[in-house]
């Protein structure tokens, strides 16, 4: 059990060490954040679902194929194929995001708590469909993403504490901390963007 454990610390440390990068690699808008991204997913994919944490493991499964997606938009979207750039998108829009993933995240968490012996099926199910969503607004560089990833992050520490994966939790404190310094960063990056 013992070298179980080691294990799995070794491939937790890897995997927090590359998802750390993915997001500082993001917040400077590298494309080099969503190679670090698809292989911390994939690792985090085998954490999840060996501690029971379903939602997490499918979360990260999703992680691994918008890596391909983020990379594909970030180096041929936008209009002139040439990537795309930050956006802002009106509170309208972002209401009607948080009204459409709330209710599919009661769904998912009340078919979890009936049908699987998922750990906190409510929180899994919430920060799993936000995350999905969020996810897709980092791939098209939507600034207000980052204030998603605040509330989620904090959530997600609470799980991760709670299935003793200490340095994930570590992680996602950190996370929080830099998804705050990734919004100003990104605001700026705006900013200088709309007056060139």
């Amino acid at each position: 059990m013992f070298g179980e454990m080691q294990a799995m610390t070794l491939w937790e440390s890897l995997a927090v060490v590359l998802a750390l990068a993915y997001l500082l690699l993001a917040m400077k808008e590298s494309i080099w954040c969503w190679p670090a991204a698809f292989v911390s997913s994939g690792i985090y994919m085998v954490i999840f679902w060996n501690v029971n944490l379903y939602m997490e493991a499918v979360l990260s499964l999703y992680y691994v194929a918008m890596a391909v997606y983020g990379y594909w938009m970030w180096t041929r979207g936008g209009q002139q194929h040439h990537g795309v750039s930050i956006t802002s998108w009106p509170l309208k829009t972002h209401m009607s995001i948080i009204i459409v993933t709330g209710v599919i995240a009661l769904i998912v968490g009340y078919m979890m708590a009936n049908n699987t012996d998922a750990s906190f099926p409510y929180l899994d199910a919430a920060t799993t469909c936000f995350a999905i969503m969020t996810t897709y607004l980092v791939a098209k560089k939507i600034l207000e993403n980052w204030l998603y990833w605040i509330v989620i992050n904090s959530v997600s520490i609470y799980l991760y504490l709670n299935k003793e994966l200490m340095l994930t939790s570590a992680l996602f404190v950190l996370y929080v901390i830099l998804a705050f310094a990734g919004y100003m960063q990104w605001q700026k990056s705006k900013t200088r963007q709309a007056t060139a």
